[in-house]
């Protein structure tokens, strides 16, 4: 596959009536693609995958998923928003080698951060060799893995929130404020769970939901031990919502996972977006009563001072 091949997979989802915009703009200037899907009022959620360039495997999943939904209309309520390529000059450089890329020094950067190697198929980066996925203003640089030199991987860029890509999913989060997040990401099965929360309430919260994911998947449910500088931790840490990172593809499987591979990953994560966006609805209404209840008290406790006052 090529990586306009997988580009144009994206566009096709135009055929099935979906709108495709894009969030921003990469360093190279490509679009960062995304499409809605269910309704824009009440709860939304965001589905976003190939933060890491060799795992545009999640962006064929999210494909897939996209045509499931659309097809079945199961989004009733709320809605979803897939994000498919967050990082496109990594994954064109995974897919079509070092010749994609134009200029000659920007080759040699290349080169010489991915060990003096031509081989990029193991590449996590993005054009910068920075690992977006540990670049994010949390906890950024304590993470065990991380490095401080421009790398194929773990490189967690000169400062937080360094690059484009980064800004630009940021941006969109905070102009989206969804009450949920998932990151794809390969491989391992797996469903990541919580990032430091002070509130203990908050991690039951999130646990309660990851478990029904893994219900969903068959993916155990696994506490984050160390993490720092990614997008699941950055909307646990500001945005206080329930995110989870979820690894598909056996972990026997070489990377980068490969088309062959998708129709078992697709089977076991297709009804996943849909039951996730349904957990936030739920979750968003209990914050609701909640938020009503306290208005409420509030609103007796006023009354009562204002009568003393008399």
């Amino acid at each position: 596959m090529t990586y306009q091949e997988l580009v144009q997979k994206i566009v096709d989802l135009q055929n099935d009536g979906l709108e495709l915009f894009n969030i921003g703009k990469s360093v190279l200037g490509k679009n960062i693609l995304a499409t809605h899907l269910g309704s824009y009022d009440g709860t939304q959620i965001i589905i976003q995958g190939a933060i890491h360039a060799r795992e545009y495997i999640t962006t064929l999943l999210m494909i897939e998923q996209a045509k499931y939904l659309n097809k079945t209309g199961g989004t009733k309520n709320g809605g979803i928003y897939f994000v498919f390529l967050t990082n496109p000059d990594g994954v064109e450089l995974v897919l079509d080698g070092i010749n994609s890329v134009a200029c000659d020094i920007t080759k040699k950067y290349l080169i010489a951060g991915n060990g003096d190697s031509e081989d990029f198929s193991q590449f996590k980066a993005n054009i910068n060799l920075v690992d977006l996925n540990t670049n994010f203003d949390v906890d950024w640089g304590q993470g065990s893995q991380n490095v401080r030199c421009p790398n194929s991987q773990n490189f967690i860029g000169f400062y937080p929130n360094s690059e484009r890509e980064v800004n630009a999913l940021i941006n969109f989060t905070n102009k989206i404020k969804p009450t949920l997040t998932i990151s794809y990401h390969s491989k391992g099965e797996v469903i990541y769970y919580g990032f430091t929360q002070e509130s203990q309430i908050d991690l039951l919260r999130d646990r309660q939901i990851g478990q029904q994911l893994s219900n969903l998947t068959g993916y155990p449910l696994l506490p984050t031990e160390s993490s720092s500088g990614g997008y699941k931790d950055w909307c646990i840490r500001y945005l206080k919502i329930p995110a989870y990172t979820i690894e598909v593809g056996n972990e026997n499987l070489p990377h980068p996972i490969t088309e062959e591979n998708l129709p078992e990953i697709f089977e076991q994560n297709k009804d996943v977006p849909l039951l996730a966006l349904n957990l936030a609805i739920q979750y968003q209404s209990q914050i609701n009563v909640q938020n009503i209840n306290k208005k409420q008290q509030n609103n007796m406790f006023t009354g009562l001072f204002n009568l003393f006052k008399k």
